[in-house]
């Protein structure tokens, strides 16, 4: 970080109610005698430029005191941010204005302000939308700075953002925590308090302390089967100490895990999606039965060491991509925006899955296999090589690369959703969701994204295994599509997805405890 001037007090004064700051007292909100000048000048620019028009005074009124001037104050500072007066604020505006108040924001900071606020995308900034992104913005702030305060004193000092940080597994030096107060620090107490926090951040985009406290890691800690999630984000810190790494050994253990207690639910959605129609009508328990009854007990864990085999290069290939994506899109910063991360791990995605496809196509012919047919993972290799060429390896690849965009897109975007809303809704000391919080906004993610792609990971199953069911036409992704919807109908396209999200919570859970287990063996601290 560095000292950038800070968004002054009597500016926030004039906008927002003092009473949302008596909680934390300890400074002097008002600053300086420049400072009384420029809130006075707020307010002279309440009489000159609206003449106490009645237009202008639509009053809010403040659920903590009952103040009616939020509403008009509010406007006072969007028209003197809206510099060429047409109803909007973009970058430019945000430049000019912010300047002449003596604030003072890079191009690329003032981007990601408007863009976080941008709700209808237009470039700009209504007025509905400034301060929906002001009390959001300051919202967040408060749960971020009552994380840091373990002392509950209203003042932030090193000893507690070096304790906040630890606990999240970014370990930073004495003399760091104290340049990043010094930052922040007004008045020389090498403390923060309420106002000071506010000020520097609050038309700052989030990052560093506050976009790591309220960033919620979940695709490294859940495992559902499928790998199609965007994949976390780590700390500079994390990267440099090498605690990336052991995340990813965590979540590549608990998923091996969960796979394994999951993998008699995953081999019956196989079967059901290839062999299960209309004529051929398979429930879970005649599944399980059939199974059983062809192969044993044992025969209900077919493919899934294949299914665990791809669990490392998969996720190493998809991080080393992630990460190489990002500095392509131009992005310095820890954590990216959404549609950033969406982009970038979809094709982070795209590519880890090119890599390892023949691995998919393996898991599938061997879950698919009889008793006896295959001798294992190689002797199935070299069978569908001998037989049907290198081509087979890549049967079902377009669908499943297709369905990374609906799986990646949707669960991101509920994931996002679900932890904004608990975060306006019930966060009031912490940012730090808890266990339950995080696995069911993590459970109804994925399964969403899981119910939106699934058609084509089930049209991705039958290509992946037509040569091995005798007698079955080698039809392509469009033709097959077609063939289901005809022959089976719309229902046809979700086969197997009574299984696929049975395994959901319990694999979820079983992921999850193993991780955080797997994370104390391995020295990593974080939530």
């Amino acid at each position: 970080m560095h000292q950038r001037g800070s968004f002054v007090s009597p500016l926030l004064s004039g906008v927002f109610c003092q009473c949302r700051s008596e909680e934390y007292q300890g400074s002097d909100p008002g600053g300086g005698v420049g400072d009384r000048t420029l809130s006075s000048t707020l307010h002279a620019s309440t009489d000159s430029e609206h003449g106490h028009d009645d237009s202008c005074d639509s009053p809010h009124q403040c659920p903590v005191c009952g103040t009616l001037e939020q509403e008009h104050r509010l406007k006072v500072l969007f028209q003197i941010l809206d510099v060429n007066r047409d109803g909007g604020i973009c970058v430019n505006d945000l430049t000019i204005g912010l300047k002449k108040l003596g604030v003072h924001r890079t191009e690329h900071e003032l981007m990601k302000v408007v863009k976080a606020g941008d709700k209808d995308l237009d470039g700009q900034l209504d007025f509905e939308e400034f301060v929906h992104y002001l009390r959001d913005h300051e919202k967040k702030l408060r749960l971020v700075f009552k994380s840091l305060d373990k002392k509950n004193d209203g003042r932030i000092d090193s000893q507690e953002i070096m304790q906040s940080l630890r606990d999240l597994g970014v370990h930073i030096s004495e003399e760091q925590a104290e340049k990043i107060l010094k930052s922040m620090d007004k008045n020389g107490t090498m403390t923060i308090d309420w106002n000071e926090w506010r000020d520097y951040h609050l038309l700052h985009p989030a990052e560093n302390i506050p976009e790591i406290i309220l960033y919620w890691k979940h695709s490294t800690i859940f495992d559902v089967g499928e790998s199609m999630m965007v994949p976390d984000e780590f700390t500079a810190e994390e990267k440099k100490t090498g605690m990336w790494w052991r995340h990813l050994v965590a979540g590549g253990g608990a998923g091996a895990v969960s796979r394994t207690c999951t993998a008699p639910l995953d081999r019956l959605k196989v079967i059901m999606q290839v062999h299960a129609s209309r004529s051929n009508t398979m429930g879970i328990a005649g599944g399980f039965a059939q199974m059983i009854r062809e192969g044993g007990l044992r025969s209900l864990w077919r493919g899934n060491g294949m299914n665990v085999v791809k669990i490392a290069p998969e996720s190493a290939i998809k991080f080393m991509a992630y990460e190489q994506i990002k500095r392509l899109i131009g992005s310095n910063q820890e954590t990216l925006g959404i549609l950033e991360r969406f982009v970038a791990g979809s094709l982070a995605g795209a590519i880890a899955q090119s890599s390892i496809y023949p691995m998919e196509v393996l898991k599938t012919r061997l879950a698919l296999g009889r008793t006896g047919q295959y001798s294992g993972i190689v002797d199935c290799a070299k069978n569908i090589f001998k037989k049907e060429g290198l081509a087979a390896f890549y049967k079902g690849y377009i669908p499943n690369v297709l369905g990374i965009i609906p799986y990646a897109g949707i669960d991101l975007a509920v994931y996002e959703t679900l932890k904004n809303s608990w975060l306006q809704k019930f966060a009031t000391d912490s940012a730090d969701p808890g266990v339950f919080v995080l696995l069911a906004c993590g459970t109804m993610s994925s399964t969403c994204g899981q119910l939106a792609s699934y058609p084509l990971a089930l049209v991705r199953t039958r290509m992946q295994a037509q040569a091995s069911v005798e007698g079955s036409p080698q039809m392509t992704m469009s033709g097959l599509f077609r063939h289901i919807v005809r022959t089976e109908g719309a229902i046809g396209l979700y086969r197997g997805l009574a299984p696929n999200f049975m395994k959901v919570i319990p694999a979820v859970s079983i992921s999850y405890v193993v991780y955080e287990n797997l994370k104390i063996t391995l020295g990593v601290q974080s939530r």
